[in-house]
């Protein structure tokens, strides 16, 4: 689902123009294919087939306009031989159809001229209003989706012509009921199918976390296959067939799969689980097969287990379904006890609602679980919960997950250690897995409905060819004339809501938790001041700080751990209030986001999903410069439903290099021009007067981080070839120079999976570039020193070490990697050290580990084997417990390569873009005559006031947080800079800031700017990667 103010994610230039009207001509009837929101990655259904856009044209006499989408499961051509055309905004169709809500910037709410045959003259037609059908997610008064139901609403459009009589028709398919009240267009049967095999697949992970491997690891996901048959197949060829001949694994006893629910998503459920060799069983025999030695293990047991198998009326009378339904409170679920514990896989379709039980409590999950465990290994591993209710049915269901990441492992806050967690798949948009067999069940339920849709603009006022049809039309119509139709009157609370919002983004809330300072009373009368909490007080809280107390309307927040940082911080601004507050207490910073607009976290990263957890539960905004991770990826809807933005990477890298290499590309592409190759290099570093330290590189943060960066593996695309390099030879295969500067010497270090970014990027298809490669800076000899810390085991973090002083951590290292006992004596050392170091880097080596206290003073080198500063013999306290070798040298580094007063820092970005005319016979591998090197480039250095650092991470977050508090980000969910209104936003701030980023042009090939003696980035790093290549 998709929010208040969800993203502008269009190809396509909005007009701005509420109620632009089409050109006034006699139109012919026509219906228009939405393409789904493009953030929907996974979504590619479409509501009519090929073959039901062929019926339209052909049968019907009617124009289809397709909005192109290379997602879709029907490609274009398909649509194209079918007799559609494509068009890229659908402006003409008088009926536009989708699967999800329409983005807002795509709501078409102008009027059209009537078909043809209506038109009162060419010159002046008849206009009529759009007809727009979605699930929109409004019938329920989701306030995340008000904003949509408003856009066709007169009420809330003040200049719509005719008094917003012309404001388009919307109908929700989810309201498409038959006489006996059950949906009729819909995907249910196709999520219940989808479901138990992502479920079975998540299964199989459990049973491997157990130490098995069953046969349900070769179960087909759904959106590997190209068609249901070939899933179906595969399952029951290779799956059930295996377990046929060679049965389950003894171990995990029987494999017992319980379903629940009536509707279709059971159905499908059970249909899939046909193609395994299985026997059905009842909630009674469920004890005998679980417990019986002799039960046959080459079949998988399901049970159907109904509503009336598992609730209870309270006093003891019989189950009842209209009792139950009448009187919910009056019943309770034992499932926990007469089902759960023999189950291996629980495949959850029964819906839920607050009144009634739930299926599993929280305290009922530690019960079956106590069960579970006696009965054997794997009982009540795996549960798939189709349903999707959030902490429903199934009150330990915490979150959704998605295609990209099925399933996590839930364990309840209450749940006691000694038992093990739960494996829970669920994720909410199961039916586009089956992209192909879905949309065409649905079109076909769809397409009399939209018959009769279509004969109401050809034959206006006509008896419809279905009554029955029609009533149901009139049933699902939401908003016609631009008003509320009578069964939804009601959705103007929730409207009302929801503009309230707008007006005033939250409500004025209590002091601060911990607040020893007492917040300002605004005087009465006042305007409300907006409030932000930022958590984290470190080393780039001062520039951010500074920025957003510049506003005179803004109250912020200081809450760290350190409470002296935190009064350092907001001693210069009135509007600002320093918080102690412990981190890892969520109801403490629960208390703390309640009471704010905004959230921004400066905290490391693992405490960005709770952060992130507390803003959805209070329906706050979050502002973080981290990356966005898996766990953080995975709240996303989540988001969306609580209607917030969750900002991430808006710091410097990740941040700011988004913003610029977003704003150079849209130039060059508004130019006319392809881009053929994306280069693109960050470092933070020392600057060059300060740099002479072990690595050149001193730490602004937590090293950590760096150190762990170490053992990265990188993907990147480099002319024409896709290349990887694993994590353990990431620095032994780094690139020697970048030519960024003609005074200041790199090293580059390829930065994770530089592949994704061609998404982000719009470098797609991937075939169509030749080089995408994201990479770190570093000054020349870091890598192969780190690489040597890592080969003596500095950088290991699976085992413990706990030495008396820091001269041992070398020593007690190498014990761990080599897995010997080394002597506490110099030659011991000496001989340790070249078992893992080669010997032309032993005395760099020996002499850095000498420098920075890891090794007894007597082994000093003979010669110096780098030109570092003097010796500083101070050292941090030693941990009293035993500690990861990658810990210890981490605190060690976080002391002997810190900032001290008065060194400064460097930044360095730098993009560059190779791109060309727009030619359709050359490939992008042919260097041709006529590129251009485009660079991008940020340079710049600390200062007496803050660092480069601090400023390129620090301010871009306070822009980005001022332009969320201000209601100037639309978004809504997990996101990063990529949106237009954020990143030049963004640059533009920048740039005032003095922070501006440069660009320069150059025709390739030509000795220009930095690039010594013509040769750019791209050229550079496959000349290193083909010498790298060859000595492999």
């Amino acid at each position: 689902m998709t929010v208040l103010r969800r993203s502008p994610l269009t190809l396509r230039a909005v007009s701005r123009r509420p109620y632009h009207t089409t050109p006034a001509r006699a139109a012919k009837l026509t219906v228009g294919i939405r393409r789904e929101d493009p953030t929907r990655i996974w979504e590619r259904r479409c509501p009519l087939t090929p073959d039901a856009v062929h019926e339209l044209v052909t049968k019907d006499g009617v124009d289809v306009l397709v909005q192109p989408c290379e997602r879709r499961v029907f490609t274009a051509d398909d649509f194209l031989k079918a007799g559609a055309k494509l068009h890229p905004t659908l402006q003409p169709a008088h009926v536009i159809v989708g699967i999800k809500e329409t983005p807002l910037p795509e709501v078409l709410a102008d009027s059209l001229p009537a078909p043809g045959a209506h038109a009162h003259d060419a010159k002046h037609p008849a206009l009529v209003p759009r007809t727009q059908v979605m699930f929109s997610h409004t019938v329920k008064g989701q306030l995340y989706n008000m904003e949509l139901l408003s856009k066709f609403l007169a009420s809330e459009n003040g200049g719509a012509p005719e008094r917003g009589a012309l404001l388009p028709r919307l109908i929700d398919y989810e309201l498409l009921t038959g006489e006996d009240g059950k949906r009729t267009v819909g995907f249910g049967w196709f999520a219940g199918v989808a479901g138990a095999l992502e479920a079975l697949c998540a299964m199989a992970h459990a049973h491997l976390e157990l130490g098995v491997a069953s046969p349900f690891l070769y179960t087909p996901r759904p959106q590997t296959q190209p068609s249901l048959q070939s899933i179906r197949t595969r399952l029951r060829d290779v799956v059930g067939a295996g377990i046929v001949a060679n049965g389950t694994p003894k171990s995990l006893g029987p494999i017992v799969i319980g379903v629940t629910g009536t509707g279709k998503v059971a159905e499908g459920c059970l249909a899939i689980l046909e193609d395994l060799p299985i026997e059905k069983i009842t909630v009674d025999q469920l004890h005998n097969v679980v417990t019986d030695p002799n039960t046959d293990l080459h079949k998988v047991y399901v049970v159907h287990a109904h509503a009336k198998d598992y609730f209870v009326r309270r006093d003891g009378a019989p189950f009842e379904r209209s009792d139950y339904y009448a009187l919910p409170d009056k019943y309770a679920s034992e499932f926990h006890t007469k089902i759960a514990p023999y189950l291996s896989l629980l495949l959850h379709g029964a819906g839920w609602a607050p009144a009634f039980p739930r299926l599993m409590t929280n305290e009922q999950l530690t019960t079956t679980l106590e069960l579970a465990q006696a009965l054997g290994k794997g009982r009540f591993a795996c549960v798939g919960d189709i349903s999707c209710d959030i902490e429903g049915g199934l009150e330990f269901l915490s979150r959704s997950t998605t295609l990209s990441s099925p399933f996590y492992t839930a364990r309840p806050a209450a749940l006691p250690a000694h038992l093990p967690p739960v494996t829970i798949m669920a994720v909410d948009i199961l039916p586009t897995a089956l992209p192909l067999e879905a949309s065409q069940h649905f079109s076909t339920a769809f397409l009399p409905y939209l018959r009769i849709v279509l004969a109401g603009y050809t034959h206006p006022g006509a008896k419809p060819a279905s009554t029955q049809i029609h009533e149901a039309l009139d049933r699902a119509t939401v908003a016609q004339g631009g008003e509320l139709t009578p069964s939804f009157e009601w959705l103007r609370r929730p409207l009302g809501i929801w503009k309230k919002s707008i007006a005033a983004p939250s409500s004025e809330d209590g002091e601060p938790a911990n607040a020893g300072h007492a917040s300002k009373k605004p005087l009465p009368g006042a305007p409300r001041k907006k409030r932000v909490l930022m958590l984290g007080s470190g080393m780039v809280a001062r520039p951010a700080v500074d920025e957003l107390c510049r506003r005179s309307d803004v109250e912020l927040v200081i809450a760290s751990d350190s409470i002296g940082d935190a009064e350092r911080l907001a001693a210069q601004h009135s509007n600002a209030q320093p918080v102690k507050v412990d981190v890892s207490d969520r109801d403490s910073v629960g208390r703390l986001v309640q009471g704010v607009d905004v959230v921004i976290s400066l905290l490391p990263v693992p405490f960005h999903t709770g952060v992130a957890e507390a803003c959805i539960e209070h329906r706050k905004h979050l502002v973080t410069a981290s990356y966005i991770s898996p766990a953080m990826q995975a709240l996303h809807q989540r988001a969306v439903d609580a209607d917030v933005v969750l900002m991430n990477e808006i710091g410097l890298d990740p941040g700011i290099d988004h913003c610029s290499a977003l704003s150079l590309l849209d130039k060059l592409r508004s130019e006319g021009k392809e881009i053929v190759s994306f280069t693109s290099f960050c470092g933070g570093l020392p600057a060059p007067e300060h740099a002479d330290v072990p690595l050149g590189y001193r730490f602004s943060w937590s090293p950590k981080g760096v150190l762990s960066a170490a053992s990265n593996a990188a993907r990147f695309k480099l002319w024409g070839e896709e290349c990887a390099i694993d994590g353990d030879a990431l620095l032994s295969r780094h690139f020697p120079s970048v030519p960024l500067s003609n005074v200041l010497q790199f090293e580059g270090l390829a930065n994770r999976n530089s592949l994704p970014y061609a998404d982000v990027y719009g470098l797609t298809p991937l075939s169509g570039v030749r080089t995408v490669f994201r990479g770190t800076l570093r000054y020349p000899g870091f890598a192969d020193l780190m690489h040597a810390f890592k080969a003596i085991g500095l950088l290991d973090a699976s085992s413990t070490i706990n030495p008396h002083h820091w001269s041992a951590l070398a020593r007690q290292a190498l014990e761990k990697t080599l897995g010997t006992l080394i002597m506490d004596d110099p030659a011991s050392l000496l001989s340790a050290l070249a078992a893992v170091v080669p010997p032309a880097q032993r005395d760099t080596v020996l002499h850095a580990l000498h420098w920075l206290g890891a090794v007894p003073p007597t082994l000093a080198p003979s010669h110096a084997g780098g030109a570092f500063e003097p010796l500083d013999a101070s050292l941090p306290p030693l941990p009293r417990a035993p500690t990861t070798p990658l810990d210890m040298f981490a605190a060690l580094l976080a002391h002997k390569l810190r900032y001290l007063p008065g060194q400064r820092d460097l930044v360095v970005l730098s993009h560059e873009i190779v791109a060309r005319p727009i030619s359709s016979s050359s490939s992008p591998l042919t260097a041709r005559t006529d590129e251009e090197v485009h660079t991008s480039s940020l340079i710049t250095y600390g200062t007496d006031y803050a660092s480069a650092m601090a400023r390129t991470v620090g301010l871009p977050v306070a822009y980005a947080a001022l332009q969320v508090l201000d209601g100037g980000i639309r978004a809504r969910g997990v996101r990063g800079p990529t949106d237009r209104e954020v990143y030049t936003n963004v640059l533009a701030r920048l740039e005032e800031a003095g922070l501006g980023v440069r660009e320069s042009v150059r025709k390739a090939g030509s000795a220009g700017g930095a690039r010594v003696g013509g040769m750019g980035v791209e050229q550079t790093l496959r000349e290193h990667w083909r010498v790298m290549q060859e000595t492999v």
